[in-house]
């Protein structure tokens, strides 16, 4: 969808989002209308600045999502935007997240079983994130947050944003090096044009840890 493409403009968004808003209405269980709709609500409650938004756009994706995963239970983008939302829901509140972390990891795991390649390994990067998030009593584990970044590294080599959340992971686990070299790959990873909104934040990530591992170079110094 064209508005889609223009994403970062959160009004273009919400008229995508109206767009399939319509067309299901006039055909409930269309497989593709119903992930979608879970995409562009997490993109949606992922970037806007209002909190109301931001939660009804999350509980929209999670109703999509899971209406998805009903009209077709062994596809991933279901799967996948359905915990993709949960952790946008996580990430709004201690009880969400608390609730919601079984939810992600299940769903992930779902994608992994049928299409591990999807949105090129992106299922390793959410279980990363989880473990490198996640408190300990709840299966935190920075060194497991590890292999699965370095599962979907090894998966796609041309992910920038999986680059940079195993970046991540190495700075929170001290392998300075290794979270500078893969800072370095990602500045070679030349900008897919059906991704740029993000790519624009993956450099911005980059410019962040970048200045944090100087911070902390500096510290050590």
């Amino acid at each position: 969808m064209a508005l889609y493409a223009q994403r970062d403009d959160l009004s273009k968004l919400r008229a995508a989002i109206n767009t399939l808003k319509e067309a299901r209405t006039r055909d409930f269980s269309n497989y593709e209308i119903l992930w979608r709709l879970a995409e562009y609500n997490y993109y949606l409650g992922s970037h806007t600045t209002n909190d109301e938004e931001r939660g009804r756009a999350f509980r929209e994706g999670i109703d999509a999502g899971k209406a998805a995963i009903q009209a077709k239970p062994d596809a991933a983008e279901g799967h996948f935007w359905l915990g993709a939302n949960y952790g946008g829901t996580a990430k709004t509140g201690v009880l969400a997240g608390l609730s919601s972390i079984d939810d992600i990891r299940n769903e992930m795991q779902a994608v992994l079983r049928i299409d591990p390649s999807y949105e090129g390994g992106s299922a390793y990067m959410i279980l990363g994130q989880v473990s490198l998030e996640a408190p300990k009593m709840l299966g935190g584990d920075p060194s497991a947050a590890v292999e699965y970044l370095q599962k979907g590294d090894r998966l796609d080599k041309a992910n920038p944003m999986l680059k940079l959340q195993l970046a991540e992971a190495y700075f929170k686990t001290d392998r300075i090096p290794d979270a500078k070299k893969k800072l370095d790959e990602i500045d070679k990873i030349p900008p897919d044009p059906d991704y740029l909104p993000e790519h624009r934040e993956v450099l911005e990530g980059v410019k962040d840890l970048r200045n944090r591992i100087e911070e902390k170079n500096g510290v050590k110094q």
